[in-house]
């Protein structure tokens, strides 16, 4: 028998994982424009090293710093949804993670070397993250099946 107490924790959890997918979901598609902007806008001076982004223009910089922020963002969400215990949230919540890893992996790889591909990578993993935090989203909508948390 579900009691209210069970179901306001219930209630909370789902609350919780949902406003962290909507705020990483809102992240990234900022991130995405604002990769946009630095990929048509602003001269990335390769082979400098990492450091070198701070110092080549504010739209370059606020594309880092946001960057970074989603990291923190996505390991906030692997650990929401452990809390949780709800098992497809995790999924989409570690993916995600190491979808965002990849491209702060491919920002990396394109600060040094400023190839197509590395600027590809980064699009195409925060694709990725994105699916994975609508997905959630989605998920975190749903009810469990036979009332399972």
């Amino acid at each position: 028998m579900e009691t209210a107490a069970h179901r306001q924790r219930a209630g909370h959890w789902r609350d919780n994982l949902a406003r962290g997918y909507l705020g990483a979901t809102i992240m990234l598609v900022v991130q995405f424009g604002l990769g946009i902007g630095v990929n048509l806008y602003v001269s990335v001076p390769t082979g400098k090293g990492v450091g070198q982004a701070f110092s080549n223009g504010a739209l370059l910089v606020v594309h880092t710093v946001l960057g970074l922020l989603l990291v923190l963002a996505a390991v906030s969400m692997v650990v929401r949804a452990v809390i949780a215990r709800h098992r497809p949230s995790i999924a989409a919540s570690v993916i995600g993670l190491l979808a965002i890893l990849a491209a702060a992996g491919s920002g990396a790889s394109f600060v040094n070397d400023g190839t197509n591909g590395a600027s590809l990578g980064m699009a195409l993993a925060t694709g990725v993250a994105l699916l994975c935090y609508v997905i959630g989203l989605f998920l975190v909508g749903r009810p469990d099946p036979a009332g399972s948390a």
